[in-house]
């Protein structure tokens, strides 16, 4: 797949363009493209990680720490995990998304997996037809906290819940989501 991916025929998701260019690109500038060595994420608690985030959670091909891959190699799979996603991520619509609000939620369940996309609460306000709720809901909570940018430490707090960090990036990211999701990016 060169450009743009193949279409959706009937149903929902109709007219939508799986692995488009623009979603292709977002994965690029925010995962680093060139990475060609698999490396063990530190956000991620150690995943293994190579290319534009292939991991273990958006591929079945093994990834495995210190091995190389050639950018043919990354790129042919990274398209068919995109559209991988993709296609899980239409059976959680209930309604037929934009290519937005497509390619938005494509970014989020590459960085989350489908589940927790499926799962949210942007999903239910898109399922509800509440589309401009829905992308604010990738960025920010109802009260206008940040949502989606916070990983585990490691450390468990006294509660016995796990300890949690703000990391900018990840909120810059879902900013930038924010905006693609409303067509602004």
């Amino acid at each position: 797949m060169s450009g743009n991916g193949a279409k959706v025929g009937t149903g929902i998701g109709a007219g939508l363009v799986l692995c488009s260019a623009v979603v292709y690109a977002f994965l690029g500038r925010w995962e680093d493209g060139t990475q060609l060595t698999v490396y063990a994420d530190k956000l991620a608690q150690g995943l293994p990680t190579v290319c534009r985030g292939l991991t273990r959670h958006v591929t079945r091909t093994p990834i495995i720490v210190g091995e190389t891959w050639s950018a043919e190699k990354c790129e042919a799979e990274e398209r068919r995990a995109i559209v991988a996603v993709q296609t899980n991520l239409l059976r959680c619509f209930t309604r037929n998304p934009s290519q937005a609000v497509f390619d938005a939620a494509t970014s989020h369940a590459w960085n989350f997996g489908a589940p927790a996309t499926c799962g949210s609460a942007a999903m239910r306000a898109w399922n509800a037809g509440e589309w401009q709720l829905g992308c604010q809901r990738l960025y920010r909570s109802d009260s206008g906290n940040p949502v989606w940018s916070y990983v585990k430490t490691g450390r468990l707090l006294p509660s016995g819940k796990p300890e949690m960090k703000f990391v900018r990036g990840l909120a810059n990211r879902r900013q930038a989501e924010y905006r693609m999701c409303m067509g602004a990016e």
